[in-house]
């Protein structure tokens, strides 16, 4: 049975280019479900299955009154919203295997909306102008998009976009057709936080929980890592939690390069998944170069360790960490399902153990302090005297996030 790919895009300026790239995809053995979100028309060169007026009904507008309005921004706010509910209900309905489109910025933006909708593992491929721009993350958020770069605009079919096109529907061709092999004994998910400072805890705790048959994943705390993290619990994909590295939060407070969003921590709560909560390197803000390191944090005269020539790290101090301590307390009180914490007394990451640089256990006491006295009374936290990376405090953390896993499994039988 041949795969359909949907093909989204603005057909009013861009009609040449679609249609190319609707033959390449058809020469290749795939149906195509096209998809217009061009406000100001449509194109005659092929069919189009489904017409801007429908996405713009998806989006909570009318596209009469946004031609006749002429105001642009309106006009990408709507359609943005309406992409996403659009192809997430062909999804729905059995109704695509793939997705691909192609723009400039402002059709990237329509475009990566509907595919972020998309749950993790179907095919997207979206050439763009601004692939390979610092601004990407934007389009990708959270999801495995492809960034393709388009090298020209998205403006003619010439000798260098007919190679890009041409690629890019094999691709996308190539990737519907290549399905992932199952296993028969799939294993629950854990998944787990890790940064270099939290190595040594996370490797302990994987090898321990894959001999109690969990399946874990790490993701590394660099904001896209946290991202993609909450993104497949809020999937259904994950079962728990170990959240030994929750270093984004002191990025988000201090402006780093490494932050998840104020949303990080959120996932897990929502969907009523176990969830451990450990305040790992959280002594740590991430910024780039010496030269990135904001003017205010050089004239305070903080501490500051050159992880490599492309990271500075800097000691965050008592009061972003009492600050971080009321937000995890937070969080952890707005959750649904089981959740825990686990606080390292002897450092939170290698480089706050016992004399080392970022030893500074009146910052460490500071979070502590106010997630012990935020938190909601049914709420465990339990304290180990070592350094996070000491082999006791993953044996610790196992059992406990074992303990919650067991905690949850016993809700949901009624016991």
């Amino acid at each position: 049975m041949s795969k359909t790919i949907a093909m989204i895009g603005a057909f009013d300026t861009k009609g040449p280019e679609y249609a190319f790239l609707r033959e390449q995809i058809v020469a290749r053995g795939c149906e195509v479900l096209a998809i217009n979100i061009g406000v100001l028309g449509t194109t005659d060169l092929f069919g189009v299955d489904i017409e801007a007026s429908d996405v713009a009904s998806a989006g909570g507008g009318n596209l009469s009154a946004l031609r006749e309005s002429g105001d642009r921004g309106e006009a990408m706010k709507v359609m943005t919203a309406g992409a996403p509910a659009l192809v997430k209900r062909l999804y729905d309905e059995g109704k695509l295997d793939g997705i691909i489109g192609m723009g400039g910025t402002g059709g990237t933006a329509v475009i990566t909306a509907g595919m972020r909708a998309l749950p993790m593992g179907v095919p997207k491929v979206c050439v763009s102008t601004a692939a390979g721009s610092a601004n990407t993350p934007a389009y990708v958020g959270a999801k495995d998009i492809v960034m393709f770069p388009s090298i020209v605009d998205v403006a003619g079919i010439n000798r260098i976009s007919r190679i890009i096109f041409t690629r890019a529907a094999g691709a996308i061709c190539g990737m519907v057709g290549a399905e992932p092999e199952t296993s028969p004994e799939e294993k629950p998910i854990i998944t787990a936080s890790m940064f270099g400072n939290t190595t040594e805890c996370v490797n302990m705790c994987m090898d321990a929980l894959a001999g109690e048959g969990f399946e874990v994943l790490v993701f590394h705390a660099t904001g896209a890592g946290g991202k993609t993290m909450e993104s497949l619990v809020r999937e259904g994909l994950v079962d728990a939690v170990l959240d030994v590295t929750t270093t984004e939060w002191a990025d988000e407070i201090c402006g780093g390069m490494f932050s998840a969003g104020p949303q990080r921590l959120d996932a897990p709560g929502e969907m009523g998944v176990p969830h451990l909560i450990v305040p790992g390197c959280v002594d740590m803000a991430n910024f780039g170069g010496p030269d990135t390191v904001p003017r205010k944090y050089k004239d305070a005269e903080r501490t500051f360790y050159p992880w490599n020539p492309d990271i500075t790290l800097m000691r965050t101090n008592v009061e972003e960490n009492r600050r971080m301590g009321e937000i995890f307390a937070a969080k952890a009180g707005a959750a649904t399902g089981p959740v825990a914490f686990l606080l390292p007394l002897k450092g939170v990451s290698i480089l706050d153990g016992d004399g080392e640089m970022f030893c500074d256990r009146q910052a460490d006491q500071a979070i502590f302090d106010a997630i012990r006295s935020g938190v909601r009374d049914d709420i465990e936290v339990a304290e180990i005297d070592c350094n996070i990376n000491d082999p006791q405090f993953a044996a610790k953390a196992v059992e406990m996030m074992l303990a919650l896993i067991d905690q949850k499994n016993q809700g949901d039988a009624g016991v």
